[in-house]
């Protein structure tokens, strides 16, 4: 076991030789690159490196979460290493393949399955999400005009440049599927005088959210419905998604876009704000099965493929993956500031399962194969839109 860890430690260090890292092992042995290591792996026991070998970062998070192994310092160092020569590649079995297969089919996002699948990640409580997420309670990609910007700053930043990019006007309809807490609609509605209709299978989201427009007085021109997109039949003059599209499975995505294009009125504008990939790749099992069940992240050709078939004109696609690591660094700093308030909430397993699932995830932003992706879309030609981004990054 000891062999296979230290070959692949070796491989790390090759991808990056200035790297300065450490692992341990379970009876006192080490291999050790730079005197002053960044981030150190201490593997507590034996049956945690077959773990490990056996089954890739399902293994690793399975022996993290249970407390088999520790990691002391930056965490973030660790996971740019493991992306730098493809971690699971050189660990992951038939075994893990097969499981993310089974996985995928098991909840897949049918209108029965789905509910069950965004309560599991998303109705932990509004007291835990208020924890690590800024005041709008916007669980998504942030935006940072400005390298200082605080978090919320950047959260309405995002809401600014998505209502820029589909000219919002007074008096239009907005519809927002997987509208979360409500921030979306909340900001379009104060700022441009929208009228709009949230989506959400969340019951925690779906309760926040109408308590808080009514809070603001924005009853009349705002409402939230707990309900599926494949239930709706209005019309709309623009539609956003914000984060949802990565819900919808690969088997729905075609279900998907087409429902958008239904409900978009012609000549429409819509954006789909989601995680993507520029090409496909192995799935990850421990995230589909611990944090996100049902989830699918698309390739970029998948989804404008489809929106091909369904009518719509491609009008820009931009890539904010560096927004999305910064945002969730912010949210890791967050969670590590209130850490004794989460465990008191939950237990030791669960905080060390969220602290693994936002300091991955940002790595895979900064390092890996993650994207995040604004693309805007019409229905049909609209030879009046504006035909540059001035409008967009104007003061």
């Amino acid at each position: 076991m000891k062999k296979v860890i230290k070959n692949i430690a070796q491989m790390m260090h090759q991808s990056d030789p200035r790297a300065c890292f450490a692992i341990e092992f379970w009876d006192g042995d080490s291999i050790r690159f730079g005197s002053f290591p960044e981030v150190i792996l201490r593997l507590k026991t034996k049956s945690c490196a077959k773990k490990i070998i056996r089954k890739g970062f399902l293994g690793f998070g399975e022996a993290y979460m249970k407390g088999d192994l520790e990691i002391e310092k930056d965490l973030l160092k660790l996971f740019r290493l493991g992306f730098a020569i493809n971690f699971d590649e050189h660990c992951l079995h038939f075994g893990p393949k097969i499981q993310t297969l089974i996985l995928s089919l098991l909840n897949s996002s049918t209108l029965r399955r789905a509910p069950k699948n965004i309560s599991f990640h998303y109705d932990k409580g509004d007291e835990f999400y208020a924890l690590y997420l800024d005041k709008t309670m916007t669980y998504s990609c942030a935006y940072f005009s400005n390298p200082d910007d605080s978090l919320e700053q950047a959260q309405l930043n995002k809401y600014e440049h998505i209502s820029r990019k589909l000219l919002l006007k007074p008096n239009e309809s907005l519809l927002d599927i997987g509208c979360g807490w409500g921030g979306m609609l909340i900001y379009a509605a104060r700022k441009y005088g929208i009228n709009g209709v949230g989506i959400t299978l969340s019951k925690n989201q779906f309760e926040y959210a109408n308590h808080r427009i009514e809070e603001l007085g924005l009853q009349n021109h705002l409402k939230v419905l707990h309900k599926d997109y494949r239930q709706l039949n209005e019309k709309f003059d623009k539609i956003v998604s914000i984060g949802m599209m990565e819900h919808v499975g690969k088997k729905f995505i075609p279900t998907f876009i087409q429902k958008v294009s239904d409900l978009l009125k012609s000549g429409g504008l819509g954006l789909l704000h989601t995680i993507g990939k520029d090409a496909a790749s192995t799935g990850d099992p421990w995230t589909f099965s611990y944090i996100f069940p049902g989830a699918y992240i698309p390739t970029l050709h998948e989804l404008i493929k489809e929106m091909g078939k369904s009518g719509f004109s491609i009008l820009d696609v931009e890539n904010l993956r560096l927004h999305y690591a910064k945002t969730l660094e912010k949210w890791a700093e967050n969670f590590e500031g209130n850490i004794e308030k989460i465990r008191k909430l939950f237990d030791e397993t669960f905080v060390r399962q969220w602290r693994l699932f936002l300091n991955s995830t940002a790595a895979g932003f900064k390092y890996g194969n993650s994207r995040l992706f604004q693309i805007l879309v019409s229905k049909g030609l609209d030879n009046t839109l504006p035909i540059t981004r001035a409008h967009v990054y104007e003061e």
